[in-house]
Order: C-alpha cells, then sequence, then structure tokens
C-alpha cells in the first residue's frame, strides 16, 4: 500500500518525537537487521532505523532496499535516520484521506 503526500506528512509528524529502533552500523545490512526491522514494523508499524557508517548514496540505498524487502513505505529522511510505515494486520494508525 503506498500511501500518499498528506499520509506521508502526518506519518512524518507521528515519526518525529520516535527514537531508532533499530541501528545498522558497520556491518551493514544483515539477515538479522531485516529479522528485527520485520519484528518492530509488525508491532509498532512505524519505525525509524538509524544507517551509520555510510556514504550518502549507500544510505539511500540501504534504506530503499530496507524498504522493499519489507514491503513498507519509506516515509521520512532525515541524515541518518530513515522512518519506515507498513500497516499492520489490525492497524493502530489511522491514516488520513
Amino acid at each position: 500500500m503506498a500511501v500518499n503526500d498528506k499520509q506521508r506528512r502526518y506519518l512524518k509528524g507521528l515519526a518525529h518525537p520516535l527514537k531508532p529502533v533499530v541501528m545498522i552500523g558497520n556491518a551493514g545490512l544483515t539477515e538479522n537487521v531485516m529479522i528485527e526491522i520485520e519484528n518492530a514494523l509488525a508491532f509498532h508499524e512505524l519505525i525509524k532505523v538509524r544507517v551509520s557508517g555510510q556514504e550518502r548514496a549507500d544510505r539511500k540505498q540501504m534504506l530503499d532496499e530496507i524498504a522493499e524487502k519489507t514491503k513498507a513505505d519509506l516515509v521520512m529522511v532525515i541524515g541518518h535516520i530513515g522512518g519506515f510505515y507498513r500497516p499492520a494486520e489490525k492497524p493502530r494508525i489511522e491514516l488520513p484521506r
């Protein structure tokens, strides 16, 4: 499900006060990191991921890869942090239309 611009702004506002729940270090995007991201998305719906030790282009590629593999929407990118949204089976976040 792709979110529209209005929903993306709403989610970005909700994500702003959140702390990153997954941190990616120099080892990069490993299988265990992907499992943690999947678990966090299933539980929280909206999460932040911090990517450290990478160049700007590499960070963007890694965040896009996470979004593709998890089927989540990348709702924000600020520096080293990306915000992802994927609705749960019983969504807790009600998006504006």
